[in-house]
């Protein structure tokens, strides 16, 4: 039986997710594994090389070519595609509009959700994504589920986008979280849904310090359990 401890972290897009996770991974000395990333990557990959997502021939095939990679450099996790480094990439929009068509592709979730569950079974770690503890670890010791208010996400992300991309509107920015909420939510492979157990995290007015308290009053105790 697997004894390492996972924190599942579940939510909307531009919510944060990456930065606690990060926060907490460090606090912790845990391994932080950033599964939405990994679909990104996948993502990029399939636009790079126009792979057709209604043959599964050729998603099959892509599959099979697509080698991840974690890296942590000056306490950041950095994300290789192949041998390169894409961390940044990966953020752009053009695979932010892409990554929940490729997310809900059955192929492309079985292949990551076996490669984070094999991360599980070797170390203690945190991961974040939208169906990590509903259909990647069920079995979580702890479980969070982050929502913001719509408005307050749009803001967040379009200060993260903006200095790259002058010609980006914040109404842009709020229309594309909004179909991708339509889309995680509705998709039929592992719908973004809160688990039954996940402790719901609403950091609309939350400072990061303040929501990495939260999640740390919830794992310290399984952390003591395990000394």
């Amino acid at each position: 039986m697997n004894t390492n401890i996972v924190v599942a972290i579940d939510g909307y897009s531009s919510c944060g997710k990456s930065t606690l996770a990060k926060a907490l991974s460090k606090k912790l000395h845990f391994i932080y594994v950033d599964s939405g990333a990994m679909y990104r990557a996948v993502a990029l990959y399939f636009l790079r090389n126009s792979v057709n997502m209604d043959s599964h021939e050729e998603i099959a095939q892509a599959l099979k070519n697509i080698h991840l990679s974690f890296h942590s450099r000056d306490y950041q996790t950095h994300i290789t595609l192949n041998g390169e480094e894409v961390s940044e990439e990966i953020r752009q929009m053009p695979v932010s509009e892409k990554v929940s068509t490729v997310a809900a592709l059955h192929e492309v979730r079985v292949e990551m959700v076996k490669q984070q569950q094999r991360m599980g079974k070797s170390s203690n770690i945190v991961m974040d994504g939208r169906d990590i503890g509903t259909a990647v670890f069920p079995h979580a010791q702890v479980k969070i589920f982050m929502t913001a208010d719509p408005k307050i996400r749009a803001e967040r992300r379009f200060k993260e986008l903006a200095p790259k991309n002058p010609d980006l509107t914040l109404e842009e920015v709020f229309e594309s979280l909004a179909h991708r909420d339509y889309q995680d939510t509705t998709r039929a492979e592992s719908p973004l849904v809160r688990a039954d157990d996940a402790i719901i995290l609403d950091n609309t007015e939350l400072t990061p310090d303040e929501q990495l308290q939260f999640v740390l009053d919830k794992v310290l105790p399984f952390v003591e359990q395990a000394k």
